[in-house]
C-alpha cells in the first residue's frame, strides 16, 4: 500500500471507488427520467445534469462519508470493494476536493443552463446538498441520528428527481405526490435494511443508526413494512404506474430470510443487501419500460 501511494493511477481507482459507481445510476436516472418525462426533451439541461447527479453528486455524498467513516470502516469486512472504499488517509483531502470542485463546476453549469426562471430549483438542490453533506460529516452526522438517517439517505435519492420535475415544470398532482411518497418510502426501506448488516461493527464504533437503535428484526420488519406501503402507493399513480406496485415484493423477497435476525448474526444480511443492489438494475429496467408505456400513451 505504501508503494502506492506515489502512483496516480492508484489515487485515480481509491477516487472513484469512493464515489460508489455501482450506485451511480440511482441518483442520475431519478433526475433524467423526470426531466425527460415532463419536458418530451434531450438538451444540454438534460446532458448535463443527467452528468452532475450521475458522478459529481456521488462523488461528494460518499467521499465525504467515507473519509468522515474511516475509523469505524477499518473495522467492517464490508469495506474495501463495491460496498465502500476503505479510503486511505493520505487521500481524504483529495477526494473531499475532487467532489467538491466537480459539483461547483458540474453542478454551476446545470444551474447556468436551467436559467433564473427557477427560483424553486435552487432551493431544491440546497436541500439536496445539504442532506449529501449533514449526512456524515462531523458535527452534523445525520446518520448517526436514528430514523433521521433513513430520512436523510432517501432524500439523496428522491431529491434529483424532484429537482428534475422542478427545472422541467411538472404539474403537480395527487398521482405525482403519490409516486414521490412511493420513492421516499422505498429510500427508507433500502437505507433502513442496509443498516441491519452493519449493528455490531456500528456498535463496536459507537455509532447510532436506526438499526442499532431499534435493533436487528425490528429494523428489517420496518423495512419490509416501507417497501409494502410504496407498493400500496403505487396503486395511486395513473396509468401505467400501478404495474410498478409488483416491483416492490422482490425487494421483500429479499430481505424476508432475515424476519427474525439477531443482532449477533445481523452481518448476514449483507447477502439480502447484494441482491438488493442487483435489484435496482432490474427495477431500472421495468420502471424504464413502464416510462416508455407512458409517454406513447400521450402522458
Amino acid at each position: 500500500m505504501t508503494e502506492q501511494l506515489g502512483t496516480s493511477g492508484w489515487k485515480t481507482r481509491q477516487v472513484v471507488q469512493s464515489s460508489r459507481p455501482l450506485s451511480w445510476i440511482n441518483t442520475a436516472f431519478p433526475f433524467a427520467a423526470a426531466y425527460v418525462v415532463t419536458t418530451g426533451r434531450v438538451d444540454a439541461t438534460l446532458i448535463v445534469g443527467t452528468l452532475f447527479f450521475l458522478i459529481p453528486y456521488n462523488l461528494l455524498m460518499y467521499g465525504i462519508n467515507d473519509v468522515f467513516d474511516y475509523e469505524s470502516d477499518l473495522r467492517n469486512p464490508r469495506k474495501g470493494g463495491a460496498e465502500g472504499a476503505l479510503l486511505h488517509p493520505a487521500l481524504h483531502r483529495t477526494v473531499i476536493a475532487a467532489g467538491v470542485l466537480s459539483c461547483v463546476l458540474v453542478g454551476g453549469a446545470m444551474v447556468w443552463l436551467v436559467g433564473a426562471g427557477h427560483p424553486l430549483s435552487w432551493v431544491v438542490l440546497a436541500v439536496s446538498l445539504f442532506a449529501v453533506v449533514a449526512y456524515s460529516v462531523r458535527g452534523l452526522r445525520f446518520k448517526e441520528r436514528p430514523i433521521l438517517d433513513s430520512i436523510t439517505s432517501s432524500t439523496h435519492f428522491v431529491s434529483p428527481a424532484i429537482y428534475g420535475l422542478v427545472v422541467a415544470g411538472a404539474t403537480v398532482n395527487f398521482g405525482l405526490l403519490a409516486l414521490l411518497a412511493a420513492f421516499f418510502l422505498w429510500g427508507m426501506a433500502s437505507h433502513a435494511f442496509g443498516a441491519v448488516q452493519d449493528v455490531e461493527p456500528d456498535r463496536q464504533a459507537g455509532i447510532a443508526s436506526i438499526a442499532t437503535a431499534l435493533g436487528a428484526w425490528p429494523t428489517v420488519r420496518l423495512a419490509i413494512t416501507f417497501w409494502g406501503l410504496a407498493g400500496l402507493l403505487m396503486l395511486a399513480t395513473p396509468w401505467p404506474g400501478p404495474l410498478a406496485a409488483v416491483l416492490s415484493f422482490p425487494y421483500i423477497l429479499a430481505a424476508l430470510p432475515f424476519w427474525s435476525v439477531s443482532d449477533e448474526l445481523s452481518e448476514s444480511a449483507n447477502r439480502g443487501w447484494k441482491r438488493f443492489l442487483w435489484l435496482n438494475f432490474f427495477t431500472g429496467f421495468v420502471v424504464t419500460m413502464l416510462l416508455i408505456l407512458w409517454v406513447r400513451q400521450g402522458g
